[in-house]
């Protein structure tokens, strides 16, 4: 599926676009124009509630393993999540906030576990530097922890997982940690366990539940994004199990 794709089924701009077809549509169209915006608008809506963005986000969690699990693993895989595009020459490739996160999770896990770490993600879009490679300088300029394996040429989640089970299989290993948002671990363990390796998952931070408040009722930015996260999530999992 590519990112075009994915885009132009992601809230918000499928629901935008759609409110300005019909917006269009109204013109001629009235009732018909009307009633597709204003339900357009209604996703729109609810896709910027807390309320609704957590509700995605418990469907998609996935318990983390447990302690005992956790020791018998051979090695630990931190998934790229995104980079900020450099020109090359003044402004390097700089990893975002969701991959550095991920970074950070994956590098308090070694120094409890002390095992080695592989890294995964390749280019994106028009960037010098892989994300394997920004996230191997990382953990090693950064943080001091050596990373064993680094994956450079995956495009998505599953060859992600693909990739990465083969350099790991050379090395005989086949029991990993898989460190990524905990929206992301669903569609990360599925990949991974298809390559051929058992996959424990180890989510950026937990998703509790917690009593609701007036506030998760009031849309904000933050909500509308989790949301876009796991409705991408929830389409890309269906369309592996469905294509592969």
């Amino acid at each position: 599926m590519s990112s075009l794709s994915y885009s132009a089924l992601m809230p918000p701009t499928v629901f935008i676009v759609l409110c300005l077809i019909a917006a269009l549509s109204a013109l001629r169209f009235r009732r018909s124009g009307t009633t597709v915006m204003i339900f357009s608008a209604g996703l729109l809506y609810l896709s910027a509630l807390p309320v609704v963005a957590r509700g995605f986000s418990q469907y998609l969690a996935l318990p983390p393993a447990n302690c005992s699990d956790l020791r018998k693993a051979q090695a630990i895989v931190v998934l790229g999540a995104g980079m900020h595009v450099g020109d090359g020459l003044r402004y390097p490739d700089q990893l975002d906030a969701l991959s550095l996160e991920r970074l950070e999770r994956a590098a308090d896990l070694y120094r409890k576990l002390a095992i080695p770490i592989a890294v995964t993600g390749g280019r994106l879009g028009k960037s010098t530097d892989s994300l394997g490679a920004l996230m191997k300088r990382q953990l090693e300029q950064g943080s001091g922890i050596p990373v064993t394996w680094s994956e450079e040429a995956s495009r998505n989640t599953l060859e992600n997982a693909e990739f990465t089970a083969r350099e790991l299989h050379q090395s005989g290993v086949d029991r990993v940690i898989l460190v990524t948002n905990p929206w992301h671990l669903a569609r990360a363990v599925w990949s991974f366990e298809r390559a051929g390796l058992h996959a424990l998952p180890y989510p950026t931070s937990p998703v509790l539940p917690k009593p609701l408040e007036w506030t998760d009722f009031l849309p904000n930015l933050g909500a509308l994004r989790e949301t876009s996260y796991a409705l991408h999530e929830i389409l890309g999992l269906a369309y592996y199990r469905l294509r592969y």
